[in-house]
């Protein structure tokens, strides 16, 4: 392994939520990437000495999900690496064929290391799920996160305009430098409100929602007729009331996304490939592990920190 990208799941398994399940010690790191040293009996598409981005989720590979090419759907899955069973932040790992994506030429094994939840997790909300085309406008909460940098230049990276919201005016001078048409501060402004007025009371095609219930209502104001709403994530809390009318009326779509598919991991290092590279607040090294998870937990960071092995 050479490097592992931080996320939130990283900080859930820090303050204990999965460990109940298992015994101690663990090895953390839900996302990395790792050079190939060594290659099974028949193994073909690998190349030692090259990177490959190894898949978090410990599928089956044989039931009708799986088979059909959408692993985050497994019905045998037998936990997610560095939560349930051992992560990626280790110096050697034993990983099926089935389950890595070699890095196209030209990847950095620190952009790579985003590649196995960040990008992927992107691409298959903002193009499987919510099928954003070319020109539209996105909402896109928590504009300075992993997923949240990752989103917008997915976006800008096909001609859309991106409303994007953040917490404080260092993020939003952060945002505007990547190419935000439109931030709001939502400690500070409204911005359904924002996103009304900039779309001309139309309201927006696809909201990328990831906060939960403080945004949940305003995501629902902010959306066009027959608007996407697409979902992977309640840091703010799990439940919010919802205006039932609003949805049916306005023939509201709203997805749920979790995860993503090795198809989805091998187009995102392809979009690395042609230049949308995730945006790195730090590279640290193992020792400072706690630093960055720290940092993750304070939201005291832009972007993705990597952690070089």
């Amino acid at each position: 392994m050479r490097a592992v990208a931080l996320n939130h799941i990283d900080v859930w398994g820090w303050r204990g939520m999965a460990f109940a399940k298992r015994d101690l010690p663990i090895s953390v790191g839900a996302e990395g990437v790792g050079e190939v040293v060594a290659l099974g009996e028949g193994v073909t598409g690998f190349t030692t000495g090259h990177l490959a981005v190894p898949y978090g989720g410990l599928t089956c590979g044989t039931c009708k999900e799986c088979l059909r090419g959408r692993d985050n759907l497994c019905e045998n899955i037998k936990g997610i690496r560095g939560f349930h069973v051992d992560g990626f932040a280790r110096g050697l790992i034993n990983i099926p064929a089935r389950l890595c994506v070699p890095v196209p030429a030209g990847v950095t094994a620190e952009d790579a290391a985003c590649a196995g939840i960040t990008f992927s997790t992107v691409q298959h909300m903002l193009f499987d799920n919510a099928q954003l085309e070319p020109g539209e406008t996105v909402l896109v909460h928590a504009a300075g996160s992993g997923i949240g940098t990752v989103a917008v230049r997915m976006a800008k990276a096909i001609g859309c305009t991106v409303i994007g919201t953040v917490g404080d005016e260092f993020k939003a001078a952060k945002a505007r430098a990547e190419g935000v048409d439109h931030v709001v501060n939502y400690n500070t402004d409204r911005f359904e409100s924002v996103a009304r007025r900039v779309t001309g009371k139309r309201g927006v095609d696809v909201v990328f929602e990831h906060v939960g219930a403080a945004t949940w209502a305003g995501s629902l104001l902010s959306m066009k007729m027959g608007g996407r709403l697409v979902t992977c994530g309640s840091t703010s809390g799990v439940s919010a009331e919802t205006n039932l009318m609003m949805i049916f009326q306005r023939q509201l779509r709203i997805q749920g996304s979790f995860g993503a598919t090795l198809r989805n991991i091998a187009q995102g290092l392809e979009k690395m490939a042609q230049g949308v590279r995730p945006v790195l607040d730090t590279v640290l090294p193992m020792e400072r592990f706690e630093e960055g998870l720290a940092r993750l937990e304070a939201r005291n960071v832009y972007g993705k920190i990597v952690i070089k092995l």
